[in-house]
């Protein structure tokens, strides 16, 4: 029998796919990151599971995460993203995904990409926890609260130390698979 994080619904097998194909593995990729950021964001409140099932509908009505083209997004946009079944309707985490496309390409002219600047926190390079238990894992970390004020510093929304450590956890800065995961040696 596969053991893994003990976080993971072992029934959903969308979730199970995420946990075994996808959480903690390095992303460098801006449009992945970008995507990310705006789950995790929309994620605030709600659970994971909520997300993930909603993110192909997110894919699609982000344009699959291209900054630039959510940039461009304007009152009419928004007011369509609203009545679309498959999003979290809530108007506060939909306009921060436009505003954090422009603060992302603001990012991208200061730092060349936005891997750049997010992956800065962990020096560029993973970070091997070995938590034995998910009691263990923490919520935030000192990286993740600098992380939380360089965005939020340059206009970024929905970026606490709390989703900024999902946001870590879940694209590779930090390898947080529980030591007895099966994914734990792999990441």
């Amino acid at each position: 029998m596969i053991t893994r994080c003990a976080w993971v619904p072992l029934k959903d097998e969308l979730y199970v796919a995420y946990h075994d194909r996808e959480w903690g593995v390095p992303v460098y990729d801006d449009r992945a990151l970008f995507e990310a950021l705006v789950l995790d964001g929309a994620q605030a409140g709600l659970s994971w599971a909520t997300i993930l099932h909603k993110r192909r509908a997110y894919r699609a009505a982000f344009d699959g995460f291209d900054m630039a083209r959510v940039a461009d997004y304007d009152e009419a946009k928004v007011a369509e993203l609203l009545t679309n079944p498959g999003l979290v309707r809530n108007r506060s985490k939909i306009t921060s995904a436009i505003g954090n496309a422009r603060a992302g390409l603001a990012l991208v002219g200061e730092l060349g990409s936005l891997s750049t600047a997010l992956w800065q926190f962990v020096g560029g390079r993973p970070r091997r926890n070995a938590w034995r238990t998910l009691a263990e894992v923490p919520a935030k970390t000192a990286e993740s609260e600098a992380m939380s004020r360089f965005l939020a510093d340059r206009g970024f929304r929905f970026v606490g130390p709390t989703i900024c450590y999902a946001l870590m956890q879940a694209v590779g800065m930090v390898n947080d698979h529980t030591t007895d995961c099966f994914r734990y040696g792999e990441v």
